[in-house]
Formats: C-alpha cells, sequence, structure tokens
C-alpha cells in the first residue's frame, strides 16, 4: 500500500560511540524494543557514504520512518536532511559518551542510558507522520513597506533588488521623513571627522527610478487582514479613495516622534522661540541655506550656542522617558560642527552629564570636535531663562560648583519616541475585562494611544504588540524583526532609538526575513524559529470542548473560532511553538511530527528498574531553543550529568502537557526536571509567552503530588538561558541530589 509505513534504524559508531557504546546491542534494542523493521550500523553516518545509505533506503526499500542514533539533533542537520520521511534522533555523543566518564564502574549505566535513549527515539519516530504542507496559498512575492523614511526606503530598495516587487506606503506627501530635513548626518567612514552627506536625494531618486517599487504618498492601511502569503490591504489616500492589493509579507518601518519639553517648564521651551530642539535646529540650517545659522526670534546670526543634552531622557519623573535613545551626543557632537562650519567663531558648548558616542565614530568623531573647538562641559542644567539673550544655568559636575552661561540659542537633546501603533494586548484588556470597573479601568489605558497603523483585523488588536516604552516587541537577540505577527517585521526607530546607519542595516535585515516569510508561506513552512516545518496543528473536533484555551493563549494569533466556537487554525501564522497543544485540557491538538504521543512514547518507553535496583529515572523536559543547546554544550565541555537523567527536548515549555507530568510519575520516575527559557520582560523565549505559560501551568503541578502524596521537591521548573553551559546541568544533578535526599518513588513496578 501506498500509505504503508516502514521503519528503519541507523546507528553512528563514530566520534567515540563505538568505543564506548555496545552497538550490537543498541541495534537489538532498535529492532527488539523499538520495533525498526531495520537497523544499520555505519562508522560515519554523517559522511557522504553513510547519508547515502540511508537515501538509497528510502528509494529503494520504501522506507518512510528513520530513527537515526548519534550526534545531537542540533547537529549534522544538513547531512541528516530528509524531508521526504518522518525522522527521530538518538542522541548518543552529546547526550550519552560526553557527559559521563569512561570508567569501568560508568560502563553498565552510560550503556543503561543509550539503551533508553534509542528506545526513546524508536518511540517517538513511531507515533509521527510525514508533515506536508498546508497549501493554504500559493508563493506571493510582493512585500509592503509601511514608511518611506530611511528605513522603509532601504528595506524596499533591498527587497527590490532581489527581486521582489514593493510597494510602499507614505502617510506624508514626500518620501525621506524625519532624515529628509537633516543638513547632514553622523559620519560612517574613516576618519569619522566630518559630517556627511545624508544621502537622502539619492535614495528617493533610487526609488522613484526603480520599477519594482510602488509609491503610495499621502496613503495609510484602512484594513489588513490575512496571514503570510495573503495579507489583503486596503491602501486609502487623503483623497478618499483606496484600492486593496494582496502581498506575502509586510515590514513596518515608520519611524519615531520627538519628545515634546512643554512639560519641563526649567527648559522655557515654551516661553522663547530661540529654544529650540535638535530636529528643529537642521530645520534652521536648512533655512540657512548654506549661509549662518541665524536665531528664529530676530534673525540674528548665533554667535554662541548652548546644547542642553539627555532632557526629558533616562528619569524616573512622571511624563519623562524612562531610557536614554544613545545617539543623542553623537547628533550633538554633528551640530556644533555646524556652526563651526556656518558661524565662523560662534562660541558652541555642550553641556552634558554623561557623553554617549556608540558605534565605530564615536571616540574619533568626539575628538574631532574638540579639536574643532567644541568646548564639552559636564554639567547639569537647572534652568535657562529667557531674554535677549538666554541665561543658562547648571551645575558645574567637575567642580561641584553653581555657574551661568549667556548664549543665543539653547538646544535641547530630546529622545526619540516610537511612532507605534495602540498596543494589541491592552485593546484586548478591554474586551476580556470581567466587570465594568475593570474594562473602564483598561479603557483608561487606551486613552492616550496613538491611532492604529496597520489596523489588522486580529482577534487580538490593531497592531504589533509593545515590548517596552511602547516600541515593538522584537527581541534584540533571539529574533531581531520578527513580532508576534507572523510575517509582519518591524524595522528601524519603532524597534529602539538608533541612528541612521543603524537604521539602515535595520532594514535590510527585515527585508531578508520578510523574503523568507513570502517563500516559506508559499510552500507551507513556518516561519522562525522552526523555519521550514511542514508540520501544523490540528484538532480532533469531537473531543473539543470548545474551552478556548489554545484561542487565547497562542501567542501568534494563529487561532481564532468559528460560530459553534470551534476552534479554526491559520497555519500561515502559525510558529510551530505547540503552546496550544499544551494548552488543551482534553489533549486534542497535535501536529504531525509533534503531540501528546511523539513525547508521551519517548517516557513510557524509558527502562524505569525497581526500586530494590537503586537507579533512579530523572526526566528533564527541556526547550529546544536554549536549554537543550546549552546542555549539547555543556556535553562539549566536559561537564558530567547524572547517568538517571533522560533528557526530552520539548519545542517550547508552552506546549508541555500536564500529561506528561503526571504518566512520568505514575510510571515511576523519580524526579523532573523543566528547562524553559527567561520569561518577563527581558524575556528570551523565542515564541515571546510560551516559556512564561508553561510555568504558569506547572505552578499548579503540586497539586497533583498532593493528590499523589508525593514530595513537592520531586518536580523542580526554571528558566535557563542559552548560555548556562555550567548551571543547566547542575539543575539535573541537583535533582539527582533531591532524589537521593527524599527516597525514590513509591511508583515505581
Amino acid at each position: 500500500m501506498a500509505d504503508e509505513k516502514k521503519f528503519a534504524g541507523y546507528i553512528c559508531t563514530g566520534c567515540g560511540i563505538g568505543e564506548r557504546l555496545d552497538a550490537g546491542q543498541l541495534e537489538t534494542i532498535a529492532t527488539r524494543d523499538g520495533k525498526m523493521q531495520s537497523c544499520r550500523q555505519h562508522e560515519m553516518l554523517c559522511s557522504k557514504e553513510g547519508v547515502q545509505t540511508i537515501r538509497d533506503d528510502i528509494a529503494n526499500e520504501g522506507v518512510t520512518h528513520i530513527m537515526i542514533a548519534a550526534c545531537s539533533r542540533r547537529a549534522k542537520v544538513e547531512a541528516f536532511n530528509f524531508t521526504e520521511v518522518a525522522m527521530s534522533r538518538a542522541n548518543l555523543r552529546e547526550g550519552v559518551i560526553w557527559v559521563r566518564p569512561d570508567t569501568d564502574e560508568n560502563r553498565e549505566t552510560t550503556q543503561e542510558m543509550a539503551d533508553d535513549y534509542i528506545r526513546m527515539a524508536c518511540a517517538e519516530v513511531k507515533f509521527m507522520t510525514q508533515p506536508t504542507g498546508s497549501g493554504e496559498q500559493e508563493l506571493n512575492k510582493q512585500i509592503l513597506v509601511v514608511g518611506g523614511g530611511i528605513t522603509g526606503m532601504t528595506a524596499a530598495l533591498e527587497t527590490a533588488a532581489a527581486g521582489y516587487p514593493v510597494h510602499i506606503v507614505e502617510k506624508s506627501g514626500v518620501l525621506g521623513g524625519h532624515a529628509g530635513g537633516y543638513y547632514k548626518s553622523i559620519p560612517t567612514r574613516s576618519p569619522y571627522a566630518e559630517p556627511q552627506d545624508t544621502g537622502i536625494s539619492q535614495m528617493i531618486a533610487d526609488v522613484e527610478a526603480n520599477d519594482s517599487i510602488t509609491v503610495h504618498l499621502n496613503s495609510t492601511l484602512a484594513r489588513t487582514e490575512g496571514a503570510p502569503g495573503r495579507f489583503n490591504a486596503e491602501i486609502a489616500t487623503e483623497s478618499g479613495s483606496s484600492e486593496t492589493l494582496s502581498f506575502g509579507a509586510i515590514i513596518q518601518a515608520t519611524g519615531f516622534k520627538l519628545y515634546d519639553p512643554s512639560a519641563l517648564p526649567q527648559y522655557a521651551y515654551d516661553k522663547s522661540a530661540d529654544v529650540v530642539t535638535n530636529e528643529e535646529l537642521e530645520g534652521l540650517v536648512m533655512q540657512a541655506d548654506g549661509g549662518p545659522i541665524k536665531r528664529p526670534s530676530d534673525g540674528k546670526a548665533v554667535e554662541s550656542v548652548a546644547f542642553v543634552q539627555n532632557v526629558g531622557q533616562n528619569s524616573t519623573e512622571e511624563n519623562e522617558l524612562p531610557y536614554h535613545s544613545g545617539i543623542g551626543d553623537m547628533i550633538a557632537i554633528k551640530q556644533a560642527m555646524y556652526f563651526k562650519e556656518l558661524n565662523g567663531n560662534c562660541d558652541t558648548t555642550i553641556l552634558f552629564d554623561n557623553l554617549r558616542t556608540p558605534g565605530a565614530a564615536g571616540e574619533d568623531f568626539y575628538r574631532a570636535g574638540q579639536q574643532k573647538m567644541i568646548t564639552f562641559s559636564k554639567g547639569a542644567v537647572t534652568e535657562v531663562v529667557p531674554g535677549s539673550t538666554l541665561e543658562v544655568k547648571f551645575k558645574d559636575l567637575i567642580l561641584n560648583d553653581d555657574a551661568t552661561m549667556q548664549c543665543d540659542l539653547v538646544v535641547l537633546d530630546v529622545g526619540m519616541m516610537p511612532n507605534t501603533g495602540p498596543d494589541p494586548y491592552a485593546q484586548l484588556a478591554v474586551e476580556e475585562a470581567e466587570d465594568e470597573a475593570e474594562k473602564e479601568k483598561a479603557r483608561a489605558l487606551l486613552e492616550n494611544a496613538p491611532p492604529s497603523i496597520l489596523n489588522l483585523e486580529y482577534r487580538q488588536g490593531t497592531d504589533l504588540p509593545h515590548l517596552k516604552y511602547g516600541f515593538t516587541d522584537s527581541h534584540f537577540i533571539c529574533f531581531p524583526y520578527e513580532t508576534r505577527r507572523t510575517g509582519i517585521y518591524a524595522a528601524g526607530p519603532t524597534r529602539r532609538p538608533m541612528d541612521m546607519r543603524q537604521a539602515a542595516d535595520d532594514a535590510a535585515g527585515a527585508a531578508m526575513k520578510a523574503i523568507q516569510a513570502a517563500e516559506n508561506a508559499g510552500k507551507g513552512r513556518a516561519a522562525h524559529p522552526r523555519s521550514g516545518d511542514l508540520s501544523f496543528p490540528s484538532f480532533r473536533k469531537e473531543g473539543c470542548t470548545q474551552c478556548k484555551r489554545c484561542t487565547v493563549e497562542c501567542p501568534f494569533g494563529a487561532i481564532n473560532e468559528d460560530e459553534k466556537r470551534y476552534p479554526i487554525f491559520n497555519e500561515a501564522r502559525c510558529r510551530r511553538c505547540g503552546t496550544c497543544m499544551g494548552a488543551c485540557p482534553v489533549r486534542v491538538i497535535s501536529f504531525e511530527n509533534y503531540s501528546v504521543d511523539t513525547v508521551g512514547q519517548q517516557i513510557k518507553n524509558v527502562e524505569v528498574p525497581e526500586e530494590w535496583d537503586e537507579k533512579p529515572r530523572i526526566l528533564v523536559l527541556a526547550c529546544e531553543n536554549d536549554a537543550y543547546p546549552a546542555l549539547d554544550q555543556s556535553a562539549m565541555n566536559g561537564v558530567e550529568i547524572t547517568q538517571w537523567a533522560r533528557v526530552v527536548p520539548v519545542r517550547c515549555l508552552g506546549s508541555i502537557s500536564l500529561s506528561w507530568i503526571t504518566d512520568s510519575l505514575n510510571n515511576g520516575y523519580d524526579g523532573i526536571v523543566l528547562m524553559g527559557c527567561q520569561k518577563g520582560e527581558d524575556y528570551q523565549c523565542h515564541f515571546v509567552k510560551g516559556s512564561e505559560m508553561g510555568l504558569e501551568r506547572m505552578s499548579k503541578v503540586g497539586d497533583t503530588l498532593q493528590t499523589l502524596n508525593l514530595e513537592p521537591e520531586r518536580v523542580a521548573s526554571y528558566e535557563v538561558a542559552i548560555t548556562d553551559i555550567q548551571r543547566a546541568p547542575k539543575l539535573i544533578n541537583d535533582m539527582a541530589e533531591t532524589v537521593q535526599n527524599i527516597g525514590m518513588s513509591p511508583f515505581k513496578f
């Protein structure tokens, strides 16, 4: 029959595996216990010959499911890339021989570890089905870029250069954004001694001349619906006309707004025309048109200017910014050089509290400013007094004394604020409020929210979720550019404060991610971090209780409900984290290659010795993105792990089913260690909320332990980073000590 399953096992004896383990016994375990229909050994399975052996069996013997016993599933992924079959991997190298000392007394338990990993991998693959793409849509190469500044134009040019048509939607009547009004920019080339041309005019010309780029000026998005590969965006113009176009992916490059210093009376911003922000100064320089910069009040050429740094930034005061934009001091140096260039011997002073000059230009640009006789004075400005000239009062932080200076113009370094829409989780809080008081409190948080930018037709709100301070949620380490809305990428200052060069680099990265998303969607494959995964969630309708937990807990808005409240899975939005599977109380949600059974059967097929054998068993459920790599790295560094541990990688802590915990305890496991990613504001979970929700569910395990009359110490949950190469194995070894102290499980058979 065409759909008949045929199982084959392959055991590598290279990398020291054959010297440390009895490969013949492993082969017997695979065929006898694992029910593999055939099993082969190879001295270097990842070699060209070894890989060809597997390919020949697939082509000639009709093998549909393979079990590879070799190195970690994170190693040799290109060699063992058999997309046409279902595959599991037993980690014998990093998971067994590299974490156990090579001594006679350890030989028996080391072999037992390897035997169990063979059983586990065989059990896993038996309950897998080879994934096939969802077929929800065909490849759509059109990319939508929202915003026509430096970031948006760079993203469009990079995308078009890669052969993908682009549409730019810009709400104003011109391209260029903030940078379009700048005189010059911070230098990006050695010797970093002078401000350089912004390059905006050339960039606009390049965009307008590119046949692959369509520009929509004076336009906004009235409505956006769909998913990667089939976003439908209604582009509305100021005149009232609109058109709906389809896109494969979206890049939000809506830039920033500037902090309004009017709320800070000590700087007299709203009392004197000669107190300006750093961006308003750019306008004065452009108006000068190569002549001297003049002060706004009377048109007099500026002879003395004071730059006041860090205005309303890095502050704990209400209505001020709790963060620093990072580039204000570099901007001040650049602008102070304007005066040296255009206003002759203008007296130019930069008053700072903590001078920051990051990036390649940093120190050299600062030294160049000193050489141009710009004065850098460490002082905290307390008041600006208006008059025919401005009096700046400040605390000299070097001399610890009060000081004043007179000047024609004061320039305030104000911070960058993200130009983002309302936080969708604040919107959702209104919808899900249980009473009117709670609803009113939630509404109050939205009172001053900005207007929507994307106008998404998502159950979870109209715009991209925020991370902190209104910036879009896009983790700078684990997954830059990705947001919680699959196929929609953020770039530029909407993610974090940055200069023009950083914004352009950011745009290029987002463009490549958007192209990848469109391509993956066209092939029915997952986006980051499981890029290329063809599996997607399905559910058994007759068992569904319509509890909505999967809908609510999905971090990516991939699940809606039909008119009867059954879940509707949007495969193209799904990141394949399995959080919905872990949330389901009746275990009806699964993936073709990851399910309650693929993990549950691994747990059940570990050989649990009798109590009098004094060989405990500790189950470790480790996140495949951080904890499992940390354990691999610890193995590479020769860090020992107790021989009683059996590690099962999971897609995310959020995917863990409570049935795995109860089944493990009932089967006689003595301890369980759960390893997820860091949660909270500084989260490192690749699936954003998965770890947090998983840890929340696990906090209720105590009730299960109490019901079974077991000690609460037998189950421990931890947040583990990929760098915890010493800590991760220690947590497992600590559980072994705990089991030794409290005794083995009374549930052993």
